[in-house]
């Protein structure tokens, strides 16, 4: 049987931001990682993913809308993972005579939301940030929850912040309220760092929180 731990994923994530400031810095560059946005930073965590060893699968349809003809419609999950590197299986020759190839099952891999959210942009204080980490987020952990052909699934939630103490205290009242409205999340696995401080974040937490499994 897969098994997945939200620690792993934290420990191998926090790792290799941990290596992306480095090298930020080592560049002198004008901005560092948390300057992006999240699209922007999703490349990163999947190369870091993809360095550990995961099969790492960007933008899939959630299982519950492969039975859309047009793979262009159904909502999509940020980054799929699979062990040892396998690719995710075909959804439309599953359980067909072409399901010949390995590959992991959609109820075998790790479904991943990501969300990024920073204190400071580089035009100055970010104003949605207690909006933008209270509402979108509980969004994608009802998407996840609302599958049921989705056996392992987390959000990783990175928060860039001025200090620790203040990714420490938010990170808690977001998991209170969601455990308040009933929101399927698990205790989050946290790591954190110190960053460069260019426009205003000096920290960096990341938290995967699960979803199922």
């Amino acid at each position: 049987m897969i098994s997945w731990s939200t620690a792993e994923l934290a420990d191998v994530l926090f790792e290799g931001l941990k290596r992306q400031a480095a090298a930020d810095d080592l560049e002198q560059a004008v901005y560092g990682f948390d300057a992006k946005d999240e699209l922007g930073l999703h490349p990163i965590l999947a190369t870091i993913l993809e360095h550990a060893g995961f099969g790492v699968h960007r933008e899939q349809r959630y299982p519950g809308r492969w039975d859309e003809r047009k793979r262009s419609r159904g909502e999509r999950c940020d980054l799929v993972l699979t062990r040892d590197g396998l690719p995710l299986k075909d959804e439309q020759v599953v359980n067909t005579l072409f399901d010949q190839q390995p590959g992991a099952e959609a109820d075998e891999a790790y479904w991943l939301e990501v969300k990024y959210v920073a204190q400071h942009e580089t035009t100055g204080p970010f104003r949605g940030y207690s909006s933008e980490l209270l509402n979108p987020v509980r969004k994608d952990l009802i998407k996840l929850w609302n599958d049921s052909r989705i056996r392992h699934a987390g959000l990783c939630l990175i928060l860039c912040t001025e200090r620790r103490e203040i990714a420490e205290h938010d990170l808690g009242v977001w998991h209170e309220r969601c455990m308040a409205k009933g929101l399927p999340a698990s205790v989050p696995s946290t790591r954190g760092l110190p960053i460069t401080n260019r426009i205003g974040n000096g920290w960096c937490s990341v938290a995967v929180v699960g979803v199922r499994g």
